[in-house]
């Protein structure tokens, strides 16, 4: 069989597409928004080598700027044990950036007074009422022993939105205690697939995620967690809808998001994106979530499918303040509140938000999103004020409200190179900007 090169894939791609251009935004020459078109085709070159070397099996990637997409790139591999090229239109798992489309939901709902941050989970859950924390200790020969004690407030729900509820995931945290609760539980499911948990209905995720004790303090530090999917199951008891379908009224149609989802249809699955089939960097097997049925619970914290054009007009819709094409689903100050730094100095990280998804400081957490509250200190280009979040199978997206800039990265390729591929993207749009916005 011809080899397809990652070049040549972009160009077969390009004939095939037509689906995600009803849904993109508006188009502008690169130069028209303050773009160089010379230095975004440095994008391109530098993940065509990704994929060429074998690092990567494709990408879609497109910039926004002043609400007009600027660049729009389809590189490689749809599958590439079948050859088969990527479209724009291709069907991605993007796994944690179904935590922005969930935090939206309980916005709107928070917009309409059916709750309130500060409300107590427990109201819409009672099994969180009396919650445990497993506390770790050291005893006289060094070996890390736990005991619990009893939560000292209960969990809010803006703890669940900015990631302080003293929840864990099982494939992150240290806690043993934790950690083999959540497997015992089915929510952490070692050797077989990683942020998994769709198999159970929502009344017994929520029951198993409640009789596992917490790892910290409500309130007391910054731990990323099944506080999503927990999220979720509030939206659902404050809506009355299942979280699919509300979020399909209240934002995926109006954005006209059509793709969006948590399952994809028998007759679109031939566009679902898939991973190589082991980590170039580990040799480990890929395996990423089956989205082929409707799963047993909408999983607020990964469960979601999408496509470029889709996820980009959902950020539009946050950079324009919550509008889009003349659809309001914020207020603008919803979307700041969101935006801002819900944690200052009185809530530690255990890893920092900037460390975690870049591997770099610099970037504080708010309401659903990673925030960056100084233009320095982060070993990356951007704005104060700039808002992000990104997906285990290697999908990124940042908001940039001083430079009016928003990009969606879309590929499938979990494992440790994620944060590199985040950085590389990252530095390729901001060195491509000749008309800044920031004032000298």
């Amino acid at each position: 069989m011809k080899r397809i090169t990652a070049s040549s894939v972009f160009i077969i791609a390009l004939c095939t597409a037509t689906a995600a251009w009803a849904q993109a935004l508006p188009r502008a020459e690169p130069g028209k928004v303050g773009l160089s078109a010379e230095r975004l085709e440095r994008i391109e070159q530098a993940f065509s080598r990704e994929i060429d070397g074998g690092k990567l099996p494709g990408a879609v990637i497109m910039v926004a700027r002043d609400g007009q997409l600027a660049y729009t790139k389809t590189i490689g591999f749809r599958d590439k044990d079948a050859n088969a090229p990527l479209a724009e239109d291709s069907i991605f798992r993007i796994y944690s950036m179904t935590k922005p489309l969930v935090s939206v939901a309980a916005m709107i709902l928070m917009e309409e007074g059916r709750l309130q941050l500060p409300d107590p989970v427990s109201k819409y859950l009672p099994e969180f009422a009396k919650l445990q924390v497993s506390v770790p200790q050291l005893d006289p020969y060094g070996k890390v022993t736990y005991s619990t004690v009893p939560a000292e407030r209960p969990v809010t729900v803006q703890d669940l939105l900015r990631h302080t509820a003293g929840l864990g995931y099982g494939e992150i945290t240290q806690n043993v205690v934790v950690r083999d609760g959540y497997a015992k539980a089915g929510l952490y499911k070692p050797g077989e697939r990683d942020y998994d948990a769709r198999n159970l209905t929502p009344e017994e995720e929520v029951k198993a995620i409640a009789q596992v004790p917490l790892i910290h303090q409500p309130g007391t530090r910054w731990e990323y967690s099944l506080a999503s999917d927990v999220l979720g199951r509030v939206v659902e008891k404050a809506s009355g809808m299942r979280l699919a379908d509300f979020l399909k009224k209240r934002v995926f149609d109006p954005l006209k998001m059509k793709d969006t989802g948590f399952s994809v249809p028998q007759a679109e699955l031939a566009r679902l994106a898939e991973p190589l089939a082991k980590d170039p960097a580990t040799g480990a097997d890929n395996r990423l979530i089956d989205v082929s049925q409707v799963p047993a619970n909408d999983s607020g914290g990964a469960g979601a499918v999408s496509t470029a054009a889709d996820y980009l007009r959902f950020t539009q819709m946050l950079l324009n303040g919550g509008e889009l094409d003349g659809v309001r689903i914020l207020s603008p100050t919803t979307v700041k509140l969101m935006a801002s730094d819900h944690l200052g100095t009185r809530i530690q990280p255990v890893v920092s938000p900037g460390e975690q998804l870049l591997g770099t400081p610099g970037y504080t957490f708010g309401l659903g999103f990673m925030v960056r509250p100084e233009a320095g200190i982060a070993g990356v280009p951007g704005s104060k004020g700039e808002f992000m979040w990104a997906g285990y199978a290697g999908t990124f997206f940042w908001i940039d409200p001083v430079e009016d800039i928003t990009a969606v990265m879309m590929t499938q390729a979990p494992g440790p190179s994620r944060p590199y591929y985040r950085k590389l993207i990252k530095q390729l749009v901001y060195q491509a900007v000749v008309d800044s916005k920031t004032a000298d």
